[in-house]
């Protein structure tokens, strides 16, 4: 069976799981639970058909070993937040409140299920590109890699900053929101370097891809590069609504919106006139 099927089967009976399981518990949150576990599943099914094949499967055990230190990493910081125990995403409570029930149950259906366990899929198919063409690995592959690497180091630091201010907030210590560290630099420097390690787990297929003598269109350029940027757009989209209720409890996120980028991470600007005072 072309591998691709595999993981097509696999998404569907994760998708029906999600949505059943949200149903019973009146959890919209078992897509996140899964968000950092099926990816790494797709994309060994890839490596695994390789080997089985008898094709050259370097680049795909390469690109299946950076997908799971991804998975690894995320799968912790979402545990030690309590993301198994059953704690919900805030923004779905805030988006449930604000739609009636039939609209929110459509909506988690067809957006919260289906929309994101389809975009689980397309960001590996990247791995689909090197499978159907096998090559050894080039020195490209060796600097996305590490590039890969970078990003990931980036995010394990920005999340550790997010989790150390929490606790200290917790405890009466901290207030409002962190500034501090790569958040000085940009307001969401986690989502940030998210995007950036599925643009070089892109650039990776597309190695294989021109490698194989596609060429610019249809081989640095092909179509797997859908998911990559349907992934920015989910961001870009899922950030400015968590701005917007950032913004409606702090006071003073207003001024940091203008001094600071939103993700990539940049120098922080000289703080402008607030619009708001005459």
């Amino acid at each position: 069976m072309h591998p691709l099927l595999v993981v097509i089967a696999i998404a569907a009976v994760a998708a029906v799981f999600c949505w059943v399981a949200s149903l019973i518990s009146k959890d919209t949150s078992w897509v996140d639970r899964l968000w950092s576990i099926v990816p790494v599943v797709y994309v060994w099914v890839f490596a695994a058909a390789a080997l089985v094949s008898g094709r050259d499967a370097a680049r795909l055990i390469l690109m299946a070993v950076l997908v799971s230190a991804w998975g690894a990493r995320l799968t912790f910081n979402f545990a030690r937040k309590g993301g198994y125990t059953g704690v919900e995403d805030y923004r779905w409570a805030i988006l449930r409140a604000r739609m009636s029930p039939l609209m929110f149950q459509v909506f988690n259906l067809l957006f919260i299920v289906l929309y994101q366990m389809t975009l689980l899929v397309l960001i590996t198919l990247p791995a689909a590109t090197a499978w159907e063409h096998p090559s050894p690995i080039t020195v490209s592959d060796v600097v996305i890699a590490a590039l890969f690497l970078a990003f990931l180091a980036g995010e394990t630091v920005a999340d550790q900053q997010q989790w150390n201010f929490q606790r200290a907030k917790a405890r009466g210590q901290a207030e409002a929101f962190l500034t501090r560290g790569l958040f000085a630099y940009s307001r969401h420097p986690s989502f940030c370097v998210e995007q950036a390690q599925w643009w070089a787990f892109y650039a990776l297929g597309a190695s294989a891809a021109v490698a194989a003598g596609l060429g610019f269109w249809g081989g640095a350029l092909n179509p797997t590069v859908v998911g990559a940027a349907l992934l920015t757009l989910l961001f870009i989209g899922s950030t400015v609504f968590t701005e917007s209720i950032s913004a409606a409890k702090y006071p003073g996120y207003a001024a940091y919106r203008r001094t600071t980028s939103m993700l990539v991470p940049l120098p922080r600007r000289r703080a402008a006139p607030d619009p708001a005072v005459s």
